[in-house]
């Protein structure tokens, strides 16, 4: 069942949503050469615990970790290690997620680590660019799969491919809720989105094949073919127009 949110909780989702945003700025800012995940993990913990949050991800499902930090072909769930170890040119993903007063906010991106190629540049941009087309569908009366159709057709058209077997998601008192939101298929099908739906929008998109799978951790996703992958994601909530995005700090476009 999809949940309405009320203004109260959405009110808290906003906060919610403004610790993540600054953890991901203060990750940013470390991310650099020689530095290792478990490094960027304590540092985002510091932030949203400063701020009165707890991670969202720590202990959920037996993850260990406060931040997802996955490195180059590693798509989803990479667990911090003080033994991963940033190189120049690598690209990471950072995923983080923060729970103020019962509500969570959740939201991706993916950095480079010094200069990176032309290859991974394109890739990081036409990911971030694929999850602000489907943002242009988050409105009301529109359905689920405009969002999903519109990231698969902007990702295919720049010859990248979307990963299948990971979705977006509802958020709101749980960090997963219903609805599944997939990165493909066709428009015009799935649930109506109505004003007040709270939605984690999140395009993962692999420069090779869309092919996944889990390593023997159980958390750990890489591409099949080992080709790079990139992860952005925010959280947003359906307005009477269209909608708004919690996770980013004001006057950003992405919420560092």
């Amino acid at each position: 069942m999809i949940t309405i949110k009320s203004e109260r909780e959405i009110s808290l989702m906003k906060q919610a949503g403004f610790i993540v945003a600054l953890a991901h700025k203060a990750v940013k800012e470390a991310i650099k050469p020689g530095v290792s995940t478990l490094y960027l993990d304590q540092v985002a913990e510091k932030v949203i615990k400063e701020n009165n949050a707890t991670p969202s991800f720590k202990g959920y499902g037996g993850f260990p970790g406060s931040i997802c930090a996955s490195i180059n072909n590693v798509v989803v769930h990479g667990i911090p290690s003080e033994k991963k170890i940033l190189k120049e040119g690598d690209i990471i993903a950072i995923d983080i997620g923060a729970c103020y007063q019962g509500y969570h906010g959740d939201s991706a991106m993916t950095h480079a680590v010094g200069k990176i190629n032309e290859n991974r540049q394109r890739l990081l941009e036409v990911t971030q660019a694929a999850l602000y087309e489907g943002l242009k569908f988050a409105q009301p009366n529109n359905h689920l799969s405009d969002v999903s159709h519109a990231i698969e057709k902007y990702v295919l058209e720049n010859k990248f491919n979307v990963v299948k077997e990971f979705t977006g998601h509802g958020i709101g008192k749980a960090l997963h809720e219903d609805p599944y939101i997939p990165n493909f298929g066709e428009a015009g099908h799935g649930p109506v989105l109505k004003e007040g739906m709270a939605l984690a929008i999140e395009p993962m998109v692999n420069a090779g094949g869309s092919r996944v799978k889990i390593l023997q951790d159980n958390w750990t996703t890489v591409t099949l073919d080992r080709s790079d992958s990139a992860h952005f994601e925010h959280t947003v909530v359906i307005t009477k127009t269209g909608h708004i995005i919690l996770t980013k700090l004001e006057g950003s476009e992405f919420g560092v």
